[in-house]
This record gives structure tokens, sequence and C-alpha cells, in this order.
């Protein structure tokens, strides 16, 4: 038996080795893998937030030129969602009530665009995720 010592020692050496230069490989390709879907997954979030504040802006204008455009009802939700987008934490990603937040955001939107009878929602943008990285 001991002349296969040193050969199941190097078998062993070149596990060790090759285990080490793939965990070592997957870290990076996890990390860069990871980014990407992360810059995919803000970019999102931050298109359909800049939808909803576009869409307050434009009904704050309206308000401005006419302060009866709107019933009382429908100024109060339109607030509503003001504060709702401000307090959106955009800087703290790993916030846990993100999800959360995004909800009482979409249902204000659409209890205000219910309200008014419009038709408008955020449609969002085509899902081919290979597309999608390329675009930004």
């Amino acid at each position: 038996m001991d002349f296969l010592e040193p050969m199941i020692a190097l078998n062993e050496t070149h596990y060790q080795d090759g285990y080490r230069d793939g965990y070592d490989d997957g870290l990076v390709s996890g990390k860069e893998e990871g980014r990407q879907v992360g810059l995919k997954m803000g970019f999102q979030v931050g298109e359909e937030l800049g939808f909803y504040q576009g869409c307050l802006d434009v009904w704050m204008s309206i308000i401005r030129l006419d302060q009866d455009a709107f019933s009382a009802r429908v100024r109060k939700y339109m607030e509503q969602l003001a504060t709702l987008l401000s307090n959106y934490p955009l800087s703290d990603p790993e916030n846990n009530h993100l999800q959360d937040m995004m909800k009482e955001i979409r249902l204000k939107f659409r209890v205000i665009t219910g309200s008014l009878g419009a038709k408008l929602g955020y449609e969002g943008r085509p899902t081919s995720s290979e597309q999608d990285l390329e675009d930004i």
C-alpha cells in the first residue's frame, strides 16, 4: 500500500488546487452576475418610481393652475402618493420594506387613476434580460 500513497497525495493535491481555482472563479463570476442583476433591478425600480413621480408632477402642475381641477379626496390621495414617493429609500437597497412600499405606491397610483377615470398605468420595459443589460 505504501507505493499508492504518493499517487493518492498527488491526486488530493490536484483536487484541492482545482477546487480552490473553481471556487475563486465562482466568486468572481458570481459578483459580476450579481452586479449586473442589481444594476438591472435598480434601473427598473428607478424607472417605475420616475413614472409615478412624473405623473404626480403633471397633476400637481394642474393643481397649481386650477385649485379645483381635482376633488379634495383626489388631492389628498396625490399628497399621500407624494409622501410615499419621497419616503422610498433609494439609497438603502437592503431595506426589508422595499417591496411593501412599492406595493403601497402602486396601489395609491391605481386609486388616483381610478378616481380620475383614467386608464393609465406603468407598463415597464420589455424583459429580454440580455437586451436590457446591453441597453444599459
